[in-house]
């Protein structure tokens, strides 16, 4: 005969003991693939895609290997949410705040952060190609091992941001701006555009990695290094 089920209290956090099992009560942990865009929501595997979010609030959430292609997420509260492995193919999160939020490892080719709020991100190992990052706000981003390849990063605040072991193949930098060191160390440039920006303060940059990308004479460059004879580069024969 089965036991009937005993109700015990452990600080505070009530338990239910059958048969030597404990089930523990808070549920809310576990993912909740149908529930609503809330703050703190573990949509974790979930399959997200094609969903107008726009304007939600998941600060905090947890969308950990989260199917997101082509979700709308403009203008959302993402802060300290966390992205990892989520997979963000043409999605939007232009206009959103991102403050601190995890997109490491995620799969976001051609999806769209322009004006994001992304300061003090992480978005190591993520796989990025063609994705805009029009006039966001990257200061002290972490883009360690992204693969950026002709990433747009027009008009962004990219102070103090990491590119170290990225991927930077025809990335665009014109227009960007930045007031702290960058990290350039290992990074892959090959025909990334550096015309008109200010590189003086760039770290791990060397003159081979500069002699495949793409500058002019107003590029300037860490002391040391020097303006590449194929400067600037002749992009109307590609």
């Amino acid at each position: 005969m089965m036991s009937q089920p005993k109700l015990t209290v452990f600080g505070g956090v009530l338990t239910v003991l059958l048969s030597g099992f404990v089930v523990p009560s808070h549920a809310a942990d576990q993912p909740d693939c149908r529930a609503a865009a809330e703050p703190g929501i573990n949509w974790e595997n979930c399959d997200r895609k094609l969903l107008m979010l726009k304007a939600s609030d998941l600060s905090g959430a947890n969308l950990f290997d989260t199917n997101l292609t082509s979700t709308d997420l403009r203008e959302s509260n993402l802060v300290e949410a966390n992205f990892e492995k989520a997979t963000l193919f043409r999605a939007s999160l232009a206009g959103s705040s991102a403050a601190g939020a995890r997109f490491d490892r995620v799969e976001a080719y051609r999806a769209d952060f322009s004006e994001i709020d992304a300061i003090g991100a992480t978005f190591g190992n993520a796989e990025m190609q063609r994705v805009r990052f029009h006039n966001a706000k990257l200061a002290n981003t972490d883009f360690t091992k992204a693969d950026l390849g002709r990433a747009q990063f027009d008009g962004a605040d990219i102070s103090g941001s990491r590119f170290a072991l990225a991927n930077l193949a025809r990335a665009d930098f014109r227009g960007t701006t930045f007031d702290a060191a960058l990290d350039f160390d290992r990074a892959f440039v090959f025909l990334a555009r550096f015309e008109g920006v200010d590189l003086s303060a760039a770290t791990g940059l060397t003159q081979l990695q500069l002699d495949i990308a793409c500058g002019d004479d107003s590029t300037s460059l860490p002391a040391g290094l020097t303006r590449p004879s194929g400067w600037p580069c002749n992009f109307e024969q590609e």
